[in-house]
């Protein structure tokens, strides 16, 4: 899963995460995060390179074994659905479906419902 080029950046990550309906970006821990409604999707961290997105637990296992490169934990997240993307490692079309993940995992099923191109 080599990125595409230009390896993706903090804008990039922001401008998927807006894109996603009712997506608002405020601030969480001093940097950029993401909600839909009132919960949290994504953050950015502060070295600006690195996002925080909600995922299946099973799910995580299968991405961190398969792409060391550009997802991994801390301990700090180790109990947690959570993962870090490592944006300039992801290519568009990967982050944009872990955005979109986590997004569902925090929209109202209302909002999931009424976007079937986003819905699993």
């Amino acid at each position: 899963m080599p990125p595409e080029n230009p390896p993706l950046t903090a804008e990039d990550a922001r401008a998927i995460a807006l894109s996603l309906p009712e997506a608002e970006e405020g601030k969480s821990y001093g940097t950029a995060a993401f909600r839909v409604g009132k919960k949290f999707f994504a953050r950015l961290r502060e070295d600006g390179e690195t996002l925080v997105v909600k995922v299946d637990l099973d799910e995580r296992e299968v991405l961190l074994q398969a792409h060391p490169e550009a997802f991994f934990i801390t301990d700090h997240y180790q109990g947690y659905p959570l993962m870090l993307v490592r944006l300039p490692a992801v290519s568009r079309d990967e982050l944009r479906e872990r955005l979109e993940e986590s997004w569902r995992r925090s929209a109202p099923a209302r909002l999931v419902a009424a976007q079937p191109s986003l819905s699993k």
